[in-house]
Order: C-alpha cells, then sequence, then structure tokens
C-alpha cells in the first residue's frame, strides 16, 4: 500500500482533523454540546461540553481541556484552568472520555503544562498520514 501524502494548505488539507474529531465527538456522546472547526496554523477544533467547558484539540499539543471563555466557529478558543490530556496528538477516540475524566481530577498523564509534539510548520513530516486513518476510516 502506497503512503499517500496531503498537500498541504489544500481544502483536503484543511479538513483532516475534521474526521478524527467527529469520532471523538460521538465517542462523548451527549456530553458533548456542540463542536466547531477553528483557524489553521495550527489546525484546531473545539468541543463544547453540556457542562460549559471545552475540548480543544490542536495540531501541536493534542486535547486540552478547560473553562470555555470565549471561540467560535474559525477563531481559536479562549479557555481557563487548562490540563493537556496527555497520550500524544491522536489518543484513539475510546480514550478520551477517561482522559477527560483524569483532567477534570487532574491526575493520570493530564497535566498543566503545555506538551509540544510537533510543530504546524512541519508539513511533511507524517502526521497527514495519521490523519489519513481517520478519513478512511469514516469513509468504510
Amino acid at each position: 500500500m502506497a503512503i499517500r501524502h496531503v498537500e498541504p494548505y489544500s481544502d483536503e488539507w484543511l479538513q483532516q482533523p475534521v474526521c478524527y474529531v467527529r469520532r471523538v465527538v460521538d465517542v462523548l456522546g451527549p456530553e458533548a454540546a456542540d463542536w466547531w472547526e477553528g483557524p489553521c496554523d495550527p489546525r484546531d477544533a473545539t468541543v463544547l461540553l453540556a457542562d460549559g467547558s471545552a475540548l480543544v484539540w490542536d495540531e501541536e499539543s493534542g486535547w486540552r481541556f478547560g473553562h470555555f471563555v470565549a471561540g467560535g466557529r474559525g477563531r481559536h478558543t479562549e479557555l481557563s484552568g487548562v490540563r493537556y490530556l496527555g497520550g500524544g496528538l491522536l489518543p484513539r477516540p475510546e480514550r478520551v472520555p477517561q482522559a477527560l475524566g483524569d483532567a477534570r481530577a487532574g491526575v493520570g498523564a493530564s497535566t498543566a503544562f503545555r506538551p509540544c509534539y510537533r510543530s504546524h510548520r512541519n508539513c511533511r513530516d507524517g502526521f497527514d498520514v495519521a490523519l489519513d486513518f481517520y478519513v478512511r476510516f469514516v469513509e468504510a
């Protein structure tokens, strides 16, 4: 099977995280009240939770949790009391609810310190291949 890289900043590239985030939203179920895509540089997405808090994913530091302060479609989200969930950039969607619970409790792999797994400027580092798995998963 050939590895397929997506051209950076193409429409397809900009949409790649959507399939992954949708899977996480599906796993969260009714706890996810709404979600939207943010801008790029880095690409991110926000999941507004039913209790008024939010989860934000970005392509540099993965998932973070906090109290929703401001944000919206096409804008970076501002949170207070941030905890990073840990587990890398793309933890399996099924693992996100437990990681969220740990972040709420301040235990487990969660941390207040921002991890930096990669830079969004490294467009050809293979991260698009990992995201493409979720695109293919949804299409199957």
